[in-house]
């Protein structure tokens, strides 16, 4: 599969900056995402085993370090408290990444607690409307929420989603004997079902995490996308279906051993239900976003038409014949795949 490498970056409208302050996303901020390029210098970042992280680790001026460091301090109060700046006195902005490699070009902060030499990382980047689409709709309709703020800068700042990264889970965990692989390859089905019906694209194995949490008798497992960048943009269906990509393959091969035709499709039922009821929970905030998304360009036409025709194919109907953007085909597989009754009041 083809994925561009070069995807623009699409501008916030100003329909979608009034969705964003009408949800609390949208509040200015002390240091923007030109402050952290101002840096002197960089080196690589190795994890405990020596391996190129492919972050790097970049310096600052020490005056201009100071000042970063108060400016991302009152940012994670913002982002983590509400805004009250009485904790910030003992927070310092520690270290900071850069990583050249994707789309997005974060800044990755990590914010140490002087009082216990406790940290938290969170994420500065590029303010791009197909992530934030992307993001929005990971929060309405998946059973994770996201917490990020944007500013009039075009700066986005998201909070750090702990798990294991996907590609280290299948090269080092997957083959454990403890592992319940039953259980992986459920939440992968679900994972798979999730990202198709709201068109996030391009979860390959480094784009999610895996959540473990530890059970009264084994461990439960859940599969969280981390990279929204290519939310309902690829013309390839194939592009929203994790399970397509070469690189998850192994986990692919789990599945298709563990899980019979039966069990792959009440999993799938599983999720499809429980993604209706958040939709109908959030319904008035799931129509005001697919609204602003509808109106706005996020993908070349010839990636719409072939999107649209593929769509067609698919669910063997002509429905998406009348969508004319991306947020259209998203809005109309919501409404095939999570049931008419469902999504009736969003539809309307």
């Amino acid at each position: 599969m083809h994925i561009s490498r070069k995807k623009p970056a699409y501008p916030l409208t100003p329909a979608l900056r009034q969705y964003l302050r009408d949800y609390d996303r949208d509040t200015p901020l002390p240091v923007s995402y030109a402050d952290l390029r101002r840096y002197s210098n960089s080196f690589p970042l190795r994890d405990r085993t020596g391996r190129d992280t492919l972050w790097q680790t970049v310096y600052y001026e020490p005056q201009a370090m100071h000042e970063l460091s108060a400016g991302l301090a009152e940012v994670y109060a913002l982002l983590k408290m509400g805004g009250d700046l009485s904790f910030t006195e003992h927070l310092v902005a520690d270290r900071i990444d850069f990583c050249h490699f994707g789309n997005s070009q974060p800044f990755r902060v990590r914010i140490l607690n002087q009082l216990n030499d406790n940290y938290d990382f969170f994420y500065v980047k590029q303010a791009d409307a197909s992530r934030l689409y992307g993001l929005e709709l990971e929060h309405v309709l998946s059973p994770n929420s996201m917490n990020f703020l944007v500013d009039g800068t075009n700066t986005l700042i998201e909070e750090h989603i702990a798990g294991i990264p996907g590609d280290d889970f299948i090269r080092l965990r997957l083959s454990q004997p403890h592992l319940n692989q039953v259980r992986i390859a459920k939440e992968f089905v679900k994972f798979n079902e999730r990202c198709f019906a709201r068109l996030l694209g391009d979860m390959r194995a480094y784009n999610y995490v895996i959540d473990v949490t530890p059970d009264f008798e084994d461990e439960q497992y859940r599969v969280r996308a981390i990279d929204f960048d290519q939310q309902s943009y690829e013309g390839n269906q194939r592009m929203y279906q994790p399970r397509y990509f070469a690189d998850n393959a192994a986990v692919v091969d789990l599945c298709a051993r563990l899980l019979k035709p039966e069990n792959v499709r009440q999993y799938q039922t599983e999720e499809r239900t429980l993604m209706a009821r958040r939709a109908r929970t959030e319904r008035h905030r799931l129509r005001a976003l697919l609204d602003v998304m509808r109106a706005h360009d996020l993908a070349p036409p010839e990636k719409v038409q072939e999107l649209k025709a593929a769509l067609n194919h698919h669910h063997r109907t002509q429905k998406f014949d009348h969508c004319d953007s991306m947020g259209d085909l998203v809005r109309q597989n919501l409404w095939l795949m999570l049931g008419p009754r469902t999504l009736s009041t969003v539809m309307t």
